[in-house]
């Protein structure tokens, strides 16, 4: 398997493990105002990226691009001050708003740079490669 797959389906549990842990805090307090950062845990950070980790181990041509490496480092860069700034700002930190906003944005860089990845083409370029006849 590609290592930016295994770093995916790695990063992926652990964003599971907050994701739950933040509805059981939720659920044990008595207090759902964070139900936002619950999701976003669960959503953005572990399916998506199970996702992007399952796509990348289905395509390792794609996978072993430098791109595939900023594409992981700007998202989970994103997703990561995302779930803790939103969990705060929903808890009633307003002063949070403008690290959600920017949070967002880069995760949003993050996708876009997966949609490059997914629509880029699968061949190997190389300066030797011959044309073909």
């Amino acid at each position: 398997m590609p290592r930016i797959a295994n770093l995916y389906f790695k990063t992926a549990i652990i964003f599971l493990i907050l994701g739950i842990s933040i509805g059981l805090h939720m659920s044990i307090s008595g207090n759902h105002a964070a139900t936002g950062a619950h999701a976003h845990a669960n959503l953005l950070g572990w399916v998506t990226m199970a996702i992007f980790g399952g796509y990348h181990a289905l395509n390792p041509q794609k996978a072993a691009r430098r791109l595939a490496m900023v594409q992981y480092a700007v998202y989970t860069f994103g997703v990561t001050v995302l779930i803790p700034s939103l969990y705060l700002m929903l808890s009633g930190n307003a002063a949070m708003e403008p690290i959600v906003a920017a949070s967002s944005l880069i995760a949003f860089a993050g996708v876009l740079l997966f949609a490059v990845i997914i629509f880029s083409s699968s061949e190997q370029v190389t300066a030797a490669a011959s044309p073909a006849r």
